[in-house]
């Protein structure tokens, strides 16, 4: 492979950092040429690390422009990369000229990047700006960045993330630390912990906040000292501020250090950063290296870093007690403080190391050629329609279960997904998706596509609305009149209650869907008595059953945010507001005080549907007396997922949260609002359920009875489960059969 990378040659920092480290180990597996457009430290340093290097100079781009296209042409390069804004003007100049496929490193918010030099802003910021528009793909330094590019409307399904790594090779024996602090001017002696930051003192950095979160902090722990490595314009402010605070003994402003980093940071005990914008910070990783516990702004990439309370802590941004609290806690508590040094280190080695960044790279590069070499069609490609956007963490599980497993037949095929919020979905998912209401948008890509997917769920009802019945039925007959094939995924059917409603969907289904598969047994029987035979019927299973649970790490920092410690015995209750709800409501509350007093299940209350479900669980709750707890917001389906698998047992009316429950063999017992609660648990062989208009306490105790005797012979429910997974794969072979039509 052969790729040619574009930049400036003035750069500094983390994008010169990341530009050579990147292509000096790109070059150890393909040729990877640096063309820069001035000469200077930058390529010398370049050529120093042996990386490939030539210089494309002057001001006239179109003179420019020629020379690298008969390079290019001339070298047999496959691919350009771009690195900063005249990189991308050229870049967009060569995708025409040359045919190649252009990508871009967005570094850092092009917006920013010409930040109190107005006429800058206007002139390159612009060009800068028209020109990301125009390349093929982009690579955002962190998931961060690429959320925020996709947030301003970048096509979603064109982006990549990659992260900053370094190299995490054992640095050599630095040496006593104290001579060294102590030549940095820091009043330290044996029994200090030294917070430490390196950085620039400017505004973005908000060193004030870093200076009076370590004024809090040294009041409870008198250890503390903080030694700031940088300088900028903001270095008298900040030793005022040291002063006023009364710490300005205990802070050390040692300037820029130079002979390398590696002293300065072995030197420390805790790495800080109080950033208010970041892309993915070199301090940090670099802190990691030296296995020192951290404390930082929840900004940029960060949050990826960093499990809060796990390994290390996050604060918002500008919130100086947080940080002195953490940092106090920090100080305290040594064996606090390595454990969470060893924890990032462990993480930060193992997925952030320069190997894994070339690795990374390496992979989006093949990708892009594969999707640059990929034959057209007229029609290609997946519409699929749900009730997505809505907040909903059953209805989003299935769409991305079924996006996994149409990029598990084809990862470069189309998608455009009908969402309630088309900027969550793309934000969520990386793909396309346009509202539901834009029927022109969806009617175009309809005619585009090969394959129209009504995906999961009861959407075929109308007990919740008959809008949403007839806007199913209508999108079904329109792709079909489009030209698409249809195919109802792993749904269920039902309840159609109203006699011209069943009539309608009868007849839609049967001249408009070639392929129906179906969650459970019940579904099927409701399309028979509904009179639809037309299409092709199988039994299959939930998407959702295909979701895996996150990682440890991120499910203990999802608990311990909303303060539930990671590993006690708990009981789930999974609630929502329905006709009668408020009566059977204290049922609940008395369920949850009996499993605490009886099993010593601690009680937590858990949100499918986020914006909806606490409101219910508030009301259960109600006067509880025992200990419990409320997860309002668990994330996504594999955090959730991983929650729910920390649960002895798990009370249910919401489906999703039975389905993912299931998964990991926990015990269940549903409430049934809805029969596609029963139909679920029936067809995992699973009789613990009751309906709501019949539940009273001494049904909801024995349930919680037979629950929690289940858990001790899980295996009949985790073979089911298997089964009900290997049916599901029916799903996607339709899917595939179809899309081969």
């Amino acid at each position: 492979m052969k790729v040619i990378h574009l930049i400036s040659g003035g750069d500094s920092g983390g994008a010169k950092t990341h530009v050579l480290s990147l292509l000096q180990n790109l070059n150890k597996t393909i040729t990877a040429q640096l063309i820069c457009f001035r000469d200077g430290p930058f390529a010398d340093e370049a050529r120093a690390m042996g990386i490939p290097t030539m210089i494309c100079g002057g001001n006239n781009i179109f003179r420019v422009r020629r020379q690298l296209t008969a390079h290019i042409r001339r070298e047999g390069y496959q691919l350009i990369h771009c690195h900063g804004s005249r990189a991308n003007m050229i870049g967009a100049l060569l995708r025409k000229a040359t045919g190649l496929p252009v990508v871009t490193t967005v570094h850092s918010d092009y917006r920013l990047d010409y930040m109190g030099r107005p006429l800058s802003h206007l002139t390159f910021g612009t060009i800068n700006a028209y020109a990301l528009r125009q390349l093929d793909y982009r690579i955002g330094v962190s998931d961060a960045m690429v959320d925020l590019l996709i947030s301003r409307g970048f096509p979603a399904d064109r982006f990549y993330a990659i992260y900053n790594g370094i190299d995490f090779t054992p640095a050599p024996p630095q040496g006593d630390r104290l001579p060294y602090l102590r030549s940095l001017g820091a009043d330290v002696d044996a029994d200090s912990v030294v917070v430490g930051i390196a950085a620039r003192l400017n505004p973005v950095k908000d060193m004030s906040t870093l200076i009076r979160g370590f004024a809090a902090g040294y009041q409870k722990c008198p250890r503390l000292r903080l030694v700031i490595a940088g300088d900028g314009e903001e270095r008298e402010k900040l030793g005022d501020l040291a002063r006023e605070l009364g710490v300005e003994k205990q802070v050390t402003f040692a300037g820029w250090i130079s002979g390398g980093m590696d002293r300065f940071y072995a030197s420390l005990d805790i790495n800080a950063l109080t950033s208010l914008s970041e892309t993915f910070p070199y301090a940090l990783t670099e802190g990691a290296r030296f296995h020192l516990a951290t404390v930082a702004t929840a900004v940029g990439g960060i949050p990826y870093l960093i499990d809060s309370s796990v390994n290390g802590f996050l604060i918002p941004s500008g919130d100086w007690q947080a940080l002195g609290e953490h940092l106090a806690a920090l100080g305290s508590d040594d064996a606090l403080r390595r454990d969470m040094g060893e924890k990032l280190y462990q993480k930060a080695s193992t997925q952030f190391s320069i190997q894994k960044t070339v690795d990374t790279q390496l992979h989006i590069y093949q990708e892009i050629l594969r999707r640059h070499n990929r034959p057209k069609k007229a029609r290609d490609g997946v519409v699929i329609c749900g009730a997505y956007g809505r907040g909903n963490a059953g209805d989003d599980a299935i769409l991305e279960a079924i996006l996994q497993e149409m990029r598990s037949i084809d990862p470069d095929m189309p998608v455009l997904v009908l969402s309630k919020d088309p900027k969550s979905t793309r934000l969520a998912y990386r793909v396309q998706a346009v509202h539901r209401s834009n029927f022109p948008a969806w009617l175009r890509a309809m005619r585009r596509a090969r394959l129209y997917i009504n995906g999961g769920g009861s959407l075929i009802q109308d007990v919740t609305s008959r809008r949403s019945l007839w806007f199913y039925l209508h999108n079904i007959s329109a792709a079909k009149k489009a030209g698409c094939k249809v195919q109802m995924y792993g749904c269920g059917i039902g309840p159609v209650t109203r006699e011209n409603h069943r009539r309608l969907a009868a007849d839609v289904l049967n001249a408009n869907v070639d392929v129906i598969t179906l969650r459970e047994p019940d579904s099927r029987e409701e399309l028979r008595l509904m009179g639809v035979t037309a299409p092709e019927i199988l039994l299959t299973a939930d998407p959702a059953l295909t979701l895996h649970r996150a990682n440890d790490d991120e499910i203990d920092s999802v608990l311990l945010r909303a303060g539930i410690p990671p590993h006690g015995k708990y009981i789930c209750f999974a609630l929502r507001q329905w006709k009668g709800f408020e009566e059977k409501a204290p049922l609940f509350r008395a369920a949850a005080q009996y499993a605490y007093d009886t099993y010593g299940l601690t009680p937590v209350f858990t949100a499918v549907e986020k914006h909806l479900d606490p409101v219910a669980h508030r009301l259960a709750a109600r006067e509880l007396t025992v200990p419990h707890y409320f997860l309002d917001d668990a994330g996504g389906a594999g955090t959730i997922i991983g929650a729910l698998s920390r649960m002895e047992v798990v009370v249910s009316m919401r489906l999703h949260a039975l389905i993912f429950a299931a998964g990991q063999g926990i015990p269940l017992a549903g409430v049934v609002y809805d029969p596609k609660v029963s139909s679920f648990l029936k067809y995992i062989g699973q009789e613990l359920f009751v309906d709501l208009d019949a539940l009273t306490e001494e049904a909801l105790r024995h349930m919680i009875d037979q629950a929690v005797r289940q858990s001790r012979d899980p295996e009949g429910q985790a073979a089911a489960v298997a089964r009900l997974r290997s049916l599901e794969q029916q799903n996607v072979a339709v899917a595939r059969r179809l899309l081969d039509m």
